[in-house]
């Protein structure tokens, strides 16, 4: 498994768009900046793995619509992960999800905790 220095979790889907706002600059952010980025989708966040999910979030200025932040991170080769246990709770498959996303499980977001530089978590 690859780690990653910075590491958002995002525990909010649709029904809050602000969090998943604010997670998804910050992880554009990390890789702008540089970093190599993984932005973990947990609890009902997992729904933005299917494929369109963020299209119409936008809280407006000065924040980007989430479709383009995501777009522009994953470009700049951010990485997208699935709490596996979080999909299956929700009622979701993987052959749901976009097929580039990963699907990890509970030890591997611990490692990816515990090996990052740097996190942001949004609960």
């Amino acid at each position: 498994m690859q780690t990653a220095d910075f590491v958002t979790t995002v525990f909010d889907g649709k029904s809050n768009p602000a969090k998943v706002t604010v997670a998804f600059t910050m992880a554009l952010n990390a890789v702008k900046a540089g970093h190599s980025a993984m932005l973990l989708l947990m609890v009902e966040a997992v729904e933005l793995g299917l494929p369109d999910a963020c299209i119409g979030m936008d809280i407006d200025k000065p924040f980007e619509p989430v479709a383009d932040l995501l777009k522009a991170y994953l470009e700049g080769g951010g990485r997208i992960g699935i709490c596996s246990a979080c999909m299956i709770h929700n009622g979701f498959t993987a052959d749901q999800m976009v097929p580039e996303y990963e699907i990890v499980t509970a030890p591997e977001v611990v490692q990816f905790l515990m090996a990052a530089k740097g996190s942001l978590q949004l609960t």
